[in-house]
């Protein structure tokens, strides 16, 4: 006997990174009835409870107590609004936005070195960095820095 349909919705909230994990603590009762409001739509329940602050004049306490988030947190949601939009409001990708161990630093020093030495590769490249930054990074990246490096100059 299968089991229950998978939520095709709910599949893709997950998958954008846009789904609630406290859906049940959404109290307001518009998402509490009909289809519109979810309340596991993260990106909604944001909306909607800075809305209810910034239109209908509603006290922020009350505002994220009935959409089950913190005052931080509808603080935080309002700012990313007015510097980005409703596209603000979309979950960000975790983890290092960039590389951390390749700063412009490092990768200035890449770059002047291959143009020095254009035969030095990049295993050598990556043990000079090591020696002079401290960094251990792997010839791999070396090369990945300097192919991009490259790609925008283009």
């Amino acid at each position: 006997m299968p089991g229950p349909r998978p939520d095709p919705k709910a599949e893709a909230l997950k998958a954008e990174g846009a789904h609630n994990p406290r859906s049940e603590a959404v109290a307001d009762p518009r998402f509490r009835e009909g289809d519109f409001f979810d309340p596991r739509d993260l990106v909604q329940v944001k909306y909607e409870m800075v809305r209810m602050v910034d239109v209908e004049g509603f006290a922020v306490t009350r505002a994220a107590a009935d959409f089950g988030f913190s005052r931080p947190t509808f603080y935080e949601a309002r700012k990313v609004m007015e510097a980005e939009g409703l596209p603000g409001l979309v979950p960000k990708k975790r983890g290092p936005r960039g590389g951390h161990k390749i700063t412009a630093e490092v990768l200035s020093f890449l770059v002047a070195t291959r143009q020095e030495e254009p035969a030095v590769g990049a295993a050598e490249l990556a043990r000079r960095v090591a020696a002079r930054f401290g960094k251990d990074v792997h010839p791999r990246t070396v090369e990945r820095a300097l192919a991009r490096r490259e790609k925008k100059r283009r």
